[in-house]
């Protein structure tokens, strides 16, 4: 039990242990496994939160000063948990955007969750029934897929739901109070808090970063690519969606190729 305990505190599963616990079975060691990887991601998911209710806080002024009752500002939070995609959105509401145009902008905007689904895939057990997977992928955001696919081994989606529990609450909540109050706050104030997001992403890439190699060339090798279409003529006129797509494949794969993840023994993980 004990060791048990030292290993799901880090919210994953060694390969040997998979397949031993199954989320469909019954005993009281899963049932410990799944608390302990709980409670894990909602430790993980706290500075999530944080990052999420700043920004949130933003969109629920601006969707409030667009029209929107807060009531709706809050809805389209609860139901998408996309910040790139609902700023978006809303401003294809109040330019009057048909139903089309706002089908093709998501899509195009929120394609990268797909690629970010098919790496966790791999990173579950695997025989984690398929509910379990739908509700993992519901709340697959660009933070909470950073620090599950940071986790070492097979990780339990206990531990998304962990995660899961404090950072979607975080994003309605700021929303809501970003409606209902955002009006009242300095210009200043607003600015300071729109940028928070981006400290939130530091601190999920630093840490794996300093103990990784392969994954600081990621990070580096990631900002060169995304600078050559933020600076180069013809690159700035690909949309930010597809930026982020082919960034990832460009790097990802370089990566994968060059850096193949080895599994114990020496042999190389084909996934």
């Amino acid at each position: 039990m004990l060791q048990l305990s030292s290993r799901m505190t880090r919210g994953f599963y060694t390969p040997e242990e998979q397949e031993v616990f199954s989320y469909d079975g019954e005993g009281g060691d899963k049932d410990f496994m799944n608390k302990e990887a709980f409670q894990r991601g909602v430790r993980d998911g706290i500075p999530i939160a944080l990052g999420y209710f700043a920004v949130a806080f933003t969109f629920g002024m601006m969707a409030v000063s667009a029209g929107l009752t807060t009531g709706q500002s809050v809805l389209i939070s609860l139901t998408n948990l996309t910040s790139a995609g609902q700023f978006a959105g809303l401003n294809l509401i109040v330019a009057g955007g048909t139903y089309y145009e706002m089908a093709l902008t998501q899509l195009v905007i929120n394609l990268r969750y797909c690629l970010m689904s098919f790496s966790l895939s791999q990173k579950l057990e695997r025989k984690t029934a398929p509910w379990h997977r739908y509700l993992v992928a519901f709340g697959v955001t660009d933070e909470i897929f950073g620090v599950s696919a940071s986790q070492e081994g097979f990780i339990s989606p206990w531990y998304n739901y962990g995660a899961m529990c404090v950072a979607i609450p975080g994003w309605v909540l700021g929303t809501l109070v970003g409606a209902v109050s955002g009006n009242l706050l300095p210009e200043f104030m607003i600015s300071a808090l729109s940028v928070a997001i981006y400290g939130m992403f530091l601190a999920v890439i630093i840490p794996p970063s300093k103990k990784n190699k392969a994954v600081l060339a990621v990070v580096i090798a990631s900002m060169a690519v995304s600078s050559l279409f933020a600076y180069i003529p013809v690159l700035q006129q690909v949309s930010s969606g597809f930026v982020i797509i082919l960034t990832t494949l460009l790097v990802a794969g370089a990566a994968a190729w060059i850096c193949p993840i080895q599994e114990e023994g020496g042999v190389t993980d084909a996934k």
